[in-house]
């Protein structure tokens, strides 16, 4: 159904008075962002909202708590559509092409905003956040999400809802240790510390290898396919490189592409038989069964490692922690971490229920509401607002809470956002086929320059010029490198 902008204004003023005589004046401007979502949608009660949502732990929120919430507040029934994250965007942008209006707030991987706007799938936001009051809240969201993962071409389509931000995770027993701290300085010439940097993660790791013994490993990372290129990503921008020259000619088979390739290969031998082709849960089970002296993973393992959550149901596959009480929590080498995914609240453009669309994810994005979402033991939002961060209800859940909320600050502060260009899929898996070649033992030059090849072909193929206007969008956000 199309937006009349003059009947909005006008029954937005309807609205305002409404609100002033039922509650006053002052009470109509005490009104949380919540409550202000909330009494809107209340003349929508009877209506369901179809909302897409990763299936699994994901939809645990919507399923157990935010969408029974909702409804007993406003009457709006929440249909949840779980959908495995492999399939979300294809079925996004397969329903917005066969217009059916089957959904209506869309859950996106900030990456895939400019072809989903590019598509039309999107509805512009920018109307309701006036029309509802939700500029001043959208200030609380941490720079880093806000600036990266809101926005295309200076329009807000998403409202950043998850801190993915990958996390440095460290064993303080062992690193605390005293005997390891002498035999660490006395073999390498500096203190056992978080690694600064991937030469002291290898030091580091090889250390702990070897002093560990057979039952033990220095470090594992998550080398899946699918998943890796967000290490590649990280390390090769941290350490200064540039995606594209001036001509948008590919540079990730430089100097500086291949030297870190070839440094993933050799961090290998301080890890577990078979670690080349470890995905997030075999780091996880490794981790929490103390059998490695570090890792690199998103925010919910300081959770769980902590053995928050560990007598709920929906988290009985968890293996128990052994490691509570003995997890450091830094920045992965180089202070400037992949924000790897994440989440924004979307409104589908093919909805005929926007304005409630919207409210329900103003109410589930707001201050109020996301503080609950992202304590949740069983799902897997993560923090993203300065408010999260500062937030003492969070600091009392485990001990070392506070620690884990600064170290999740930081990262909002320097995380490099994920690459979002026109077709970034193709690119990433282009980049992902050299990665594991190389991670099995082929060779990281030859298998960049590859990568490099079929980069120039996709460009041409998309339009030089538009993948250049999309690239510089994408480059101009503080996040897409180091500052």
């Amino acid at each position: 159904m199309k937006r009349l902008t003059l009947t909005r204004k006008a029954l937005a003023c309807a609205a305002a008075g409404a609100l002033v005589a039922s509650f006053g004046v002052a009470g109509a401007y005490a009104q949380s962002a919540a409550e202000v979502a909330v009494e809107a949608a209340k003349k929508y009660a009877g209506e369901t909202l179809n909302v897409t949502w990763e299936a699994g732990l994901q939809a645990l929120d919507p399923l157990n708590f935010s969408g029974p919430k909702w409804e007993e507040l406003t009457g709006v029934k929440i249909n949840v559509v779980e959908i495995p994250i492999s399939e979300l965007f294809t079925k996004t942008e397969a329903e917005h092409r066969a217009r059916t209006g089957a959904f209506d707030v869309l859950n996106v991987v900030p990456a895939w905003m400019p072809d989903l706007v590019a598509a039309g799938a999107l509805e512009p936001l920018d109307a309701f956040v006036d029309e509802f009051g939700y500029r001043d809240e959208l200030d609380d969201i941490a720079p880093t999400y806000r600036d990266n993962q809101m926005t295309v071409g200076g329009k807000i389509y998403g409202l950043p809802d998850d801190g993915d931000v990958f996390l440095l995770y460290y064993r303080t027993d062992l690193f605390g240790d005293e005997a390891h701290q002498t035999a660490f300085k006395e073999k390498y010439g500096y203190d056992l510390a978080p690694p600064e940097d991937w030469e002291q993660f290898y030091d580091i790791s090889q250390y702990f290898s070897e002093a560990l013994g057979p039952d033990g490993h220095g470090s594992a990372l998550i080398h899946s396919p699918g998943l890796v290129h967000y290490l590649y990503l990280m390390r090769f921008r941290t350490e200064g490189g540039r995606l594209f020259d001036d001509d948008m000619n590919a540079q990730i088979n430089g100097e500086i592409g291949a030297a870190v390739l070839a440094d993933m290969v050799r961090q290998l031998e301080n890890m577990p038989k078979g670690a080349a082709g470890w995905g997030p849960i075999e780091v996880l089970n490794a981790w929490l069964a103390g059998d490695l002296a570090m890792q690199i993973w998103w925010p919910p393992p300081g959770r769980w490692s902590a053995g928050y959550g560990a007598e709920v149901e929906a988290l009985s596959w968890l293996p128990k922690s052994t490691i509570a009480g003995k997890v450091g929590y830094a920045l992965p080498p180089g202070g400037y971490p992949e924000l790897a995914a994440g989440f924004a609240l979307s409104v589908a453009a093919g909805s005929e229920k926007k304005e409630l669309a919207y409210l329900f994810a103003q109410w589930l994005n707001s201050k109020e509401i996301s503080i609950q979402r992202v304590t949740l033991p069983f799902a897997l939002r993560d923090p993203f607002r300065t408010s999260h961060f500062e937030s003492e209800e969070y600091k009392a859940l485990w001990p070392a809470a506070g620690d884990y909320l600064d170290a999740l600050q930081q990262g909002a502060e320097t995380g490099l956002l994920d690459l979002s260009i026109i077709d970034t899929f193709a690119y990433e898996e282009s980049l992902t086929r050299a990665i594991v070649s190389a991670l099995a033992g082929g060779d990281p030059q030859a298998a960049l320059d590859e990568a490099a090849e079929e980069w120039n072909e996709l460009t041409q193929e998309i339009g030089v010029d538009d993948q250049r206007a999309a690239y510089e969008d994408w480059a101009s956000k503080p996040g897409a490198y180091p500052q």
